[in-house]
């Protein structure tokens, strides 16, 4: 008697009518990526005895019929991803035994109902789920819940808190709002720092309030993406203590200010933060070089287990990157997976950073993105820049920056995309390696008035050399500079002169006289002159 049917990954097109009974009764069913649609395949409403069920990316675009519900509820693996099937998800869906649900990539509408007791693994991903998110969940030991890109709103619900088991939460790109609150006092214990969150990301919703506090109570965390939301208030200190895991923290586009807390650098095992677009302020802590994650290089025999199972590693945890990151990098917004591993990726754009950029970011070696533009840094680049051998994307544009381009850039081999533009900076531009490779060439210079050489038109025979140091502005300084003591000394001299003759009577009746004197000698010489002058000219 057949018991397994596996005809996955295949072009095959089963095609059989739809009042066809099977004379079989399965308990594996496998065919993935096979031609099952258009139309949901009535003949699975007889195999009520599977354990294994995947119909994924099998072309049905059909609505799920009521009775699959029935059929699938021993189901212990179920898996109906990549289709276009519609419906609604059971309210009877708590009475099911399964453990891993797979129904991303769909159109299933409708609220998230109550889920399995025994649900291990649930991923709605990609679908048109609206509502809010369950009060209770019942599935205490879920450890995995993929809920992003749906339509989902209200706040998050304080019973995630009884997810102790949860290792895995996505609810990105959602219409979820408020603040995320603490875990009620009633939902406490003991151990109640012992939540076992590791992955986590709340991306592209309208979440508001400060740095969640909660999060103090997840000390396993690895990955965090609160990006695009509309956090605010100060970076918590207690985040290098708390959450010391922690190797990728993305907080982009939200309106945080104040400074960055020296605590953040004691997150050693960090290789991506992102903290562009909000109000930050301050300079750069010099003992961002603490963050080890950003100091040491790695190679393919490190990481290459890891890169190939899709998980990475860190102590005891497990994070599961799936293909709902992106990264922005070279001027994109780019999909990773498995690859994020090896992105390393410090971004501070779009803030109110000042100051000089530290030379300490040349020891961040193992950097593939750096991006500080939009801030007002100034000085110059760091001399030992070159350092920066595994960086692919450098922007630097849009700051107050002065002196040379050090030639140390020219080292970047693996440099693809550079952005020097809109800055102070001056002297002959360095060339060779990947700088005579870039795209765009003349942009990533433009707004630098004092550069020259190629791939700008300007020849630097005419340029006056910069000198090391050297403020272009004292020039017109000094010359400001001088009109206002010619003009305060003429004032003052007038005032002195007034002053005097208003207070000495004497010295005034003088002035008077010695005026009268000379402008009647004045006039007699004039028209003596000038009827000399006319009887010579009648005569």
């Amino acid at each position: 008697m057949l018991e397994e049917l596996r005809l996955s990954d295949n072009s095959i097109a089963i095609t059989v009518s739809p009042t066809w009974v099977p004379p079989f009764s399965l308990g594996i069913i496998v065919l993935r990526s096979c031609q099952l649609g258009p139309k949901f395949p009535m003949w699975l409403r007889w195999q009520t005895h599977v354990m294994s069920l995947d119909i994924s990316n099998t072309s049905i675009n059909d609505i799920i019929p009521d009775w699959f519900w029935t059929a699938a509820s021993s189901v212990a693996f179920l898996n109906i991803r990549n289709n276009q099937i519609t419906g609604f998800l059971p309210s009877t869906m708590e009475f099911m035994r399964a453990e891993v649900m797979d129904f991303s990539s769909n159109q299933l509408g409708g609220p998230i109902p109550k889920l399995p007791i025994t649900l291990i693994d649930l991923d709605l991903s990609r679908n048109n789920l609206v509502g809010p998110l369950p009060l209770d969940f019942g599935a205490p030991g879920l450890e995995k819940l993929f809920l992003y890109n749906n339509m989902i709103s209200g706040a998050i619900p304080s019973s995630l808190c009884k997810l102790r088991s949860l290792r895995s939460l996505d609810l990105s790109r959602n219409n979820l709002n408020g603040s995320i609150a603490d875990c009620p006092v009633n939902e406490s214990s003991s151990n109640m720092t012992d939540l076992s969150i590791v992955n986590l990301s709340f991306r592209n919703n309208n979440l508001s309030g400060e740095f969640p506090s909660l999060l103090q109570k997840c000390p396993r965390l690895i990955f965090l993406d609160l990006g695009h939301n509309q956090f605010s208030g100060a970076l918590p200190a207690w985040i290098g203590e708390k959450l010391s895991s922690l190797s990728f923290l993305r907080l982009r586009s939200n309106m945080f200010y104040g400074h960055i807390p020296d605590e953040l650098t004691e997150l050693v095992n960090l290789q991506y933060l992102d903290l562009g677009y909000n109000n930050i302020s301050g300079s750069i802590p010099r003992s961002i070089i603490n963050c080890t994650g950003m100091t040491q290089t790695r190679d393919n025999d490190d990481l290459g287990d890891a890169f190939t199972s899709g998980v990475y590693s860190a102590g005891s945890d497990l994070v599961d990157y799936t293909e709902n990151f992106t990264v922005l990098t070279k001027g994109q917004e780019r999909l990773y997976t498995g690859e994020i591993i090896y992105m390393v990726n410090l971004d501070l754009s779009c803030n109110n950073l000042m100051g000089e950029i530290p030379g300490e970011i040349s020891a961040l070696v193992a950097l593939k993105s750096l991006n500080l533009s939009w801030n007002n840094f100034n000085g110059n680049i760091p001399e030992n820049i070159g350092a920066l051998m595994q960086v692919e994307s450098l922007d630097l544009s849009h700051n107050d920056l002065s002196g040379e381009i050090p030639s140390s850039l020219s080292a970047l081999t693996s440099l693809s995309r550079l952005n020097l533009s809109y800055n102070n900076l001056g002297g002959k531009i360095p060339t060779g390696n990947q700088l005579q490779t870039l795209e765009d060439p003349a942009y990533i210079y433009i707004g630098n008035p004092g550069l020259c050489g190629p791939p700008l038109s300007v020849n630097c025979s005419s340029q006056p050399e910069p000198i090391p140091g050297e403020n272009h502005g004292d020039a017109s300084d000094d010359l400001v500079s001088l009109f206002l003591a010619m003009g305060s000394g003429y004032v003052m001299g007038l005032w002195l002169v007034f002053c005097t003759f208003l207070f000495k009577r004497r010295w005034r009746v003088s002035w008077y006289l010695l005026c009268d004197s000379l402008y009647d000698w004045v006039y007699v010489h004039v028209a003596i002159t000038w009827s000399s002058l006319r009887g010579k000219i009648n005569g």
